[in-house]
């Protein structure tokens, strides 16, 4: 059994999930946050530098509202919420101030994400405070956000932030000690899954639903969360936040839970910035030499190779390429509108200028504006 990756890890990304931080829906555990905040204190004292993704908002402002059932309607969960994040700011406040440690909430939309400067300013944003000794507690902006852009639960926005400030680890604290070889609450044979490979299809296909109400996650999105933060190198740990000393006893090499190791090269930051779009503004599908030439030989994408063209994208605009099979294998920022690119699709390069009478460049994509998904 290999020792935790948490032991060699220098910077930390920890999100814990709505069931652990407000006691399944009973308010917030102010004693589950205190053993959280004193185990990240301990591992600052290591040098570890820590980010902590939390949810509970929702669920907190649901039972402060008196609320028994999660609302479907996207204001009420808005306003549930702004209220809970005032209990779930200041639970987290008062924990660390224990230790001597100030917190900052720092509260993000997909839009914050998708957008090159915003992106970056984040970025800038979440190194300053690990560089001040701050830990960000970072949450999905529900107060603001709509169904069309949220990120859609805390396990990707912990990836996400993974990515983004390019941590070593994504620990993610459920109610589960971690993924097994089935529902163990309907199977009794199934086992717990020490090790697996980030991005392993076998994994997406055991894992589960969400296993509670409150909870927009479930198995399935933290192995999907593995995947996505293995694109910058970093590995997963899924483990049991109701554990006893379970951050510090991972820190300490302990293996516990599953770990999910990324085996792929860390993307450069452009990159990465690329693959973390949960939304494209266009689809263009590709033949098979085309998609042969971008997955295998790292090739631009030029025109002649594309077959059809979806969407309403400007030049500059992220767009998703799909290969015959109808599976996503990369994305990448246009050259040309979508008006342009259907009147160029499937014709040589060199006719560009005679079809728009103009030529800004040769590829649909250059493979220096492309990432392989």
């Amino acid at each position: 059994m290999p020792v935790s990756p948490v032991l060699a890890a220098r910077r930390l990304v920890v999100k814990v999930g709505s069931s652990l931080v407000t006691n399944d829906g009973r308010g917030i555990d102010h004693s589950a946050v205190a053993r959280w905040a004193e185990q990240i204190a301990a591992l600052r004292r290591a040098a570890k530098e820590i980010v902590l993704v939390s949810s509970g908002a929702i669920a907190e402002g649901m039972q402060r509202l008196g609320w028994k059932e999660r609302p479907a309607a996207i204001h009420e969960l808005q306003a549930a919420a702004a209220v809970g994040q005032m209990g779930l700011v200041q639970a987290y406040e008062t924990a660390f101030s224990r230790f001597g440690l100030h917190t900052a909430q720092v509260l993000l939309t997909h839009e914050d994400l998708a957008d090159r400067r915003r992106y970056l300013n984040a970025r800038s944003t979440l190194f300053t405070l690990i560089a001040l000794g701050v830990i960000p507690i970072i949450n999905e902006n529900d107060t603001v956000t709509t169904d069309e852009i949220r990120l859609g639960d805390n396990d990707t926005l912990g990836a996400l932030v993974t990515n983004l400030i390019e941590a070593d680890v994504l620990v993610l604290l459920t109610d589960q000690p971690g993924l097994y070889t089935g529902d163990p609450r309907k199977d009794a044979a199934a086992t717990l899954l020490s090790v697996g490979r980030a991005g392993d299809s076998a994994l997406e296909k055991i894992a589960g639903g969400t296993g509670s109400p409150l909870a927009r996650g479930g198995m399935l999105t933290k192995v999907l969360a593995a995947k996505r933060a293995a694109r910058s190198g970093a590995s997963t740990v899924i483990a049991d936040g109701r554990e006893e000393g379970v951050l510090t006893r991972l820190a300490a090499g302990e293996p516990l839970g599953t770990q999910l190791v990324a085996e792929t090269m860390t993307l450069a930051a452009r990159k990465q910035w690329l693959a973390d779009h949960l939304r494209t503004a266009g689809r263009l599908s590709l033949d098979a030499g085309a998609a042969r030439a971008l997955t295998r030989d790292g090739k631009s994408l030029l025109p002649i190779g594309v077959v059809a063209c979806d969407g309403a994208f400007e030049r500059g605009e992220v767009v998703a390429c799909f290969g015959p099979e109808g599976r996503e294998i990369a994305r990448g920022l246009v050259n040309y509108s979508a008006g342009e690119t259907r009147r160029i699709l499937r014709k040589p390069s060199s006719e560009i200028a005679s079809i728009l009478g103009y030529v800004d460049e040769p590829e649909l994509i250059h493979r220096n504006n492309l990432v392989i998904l």
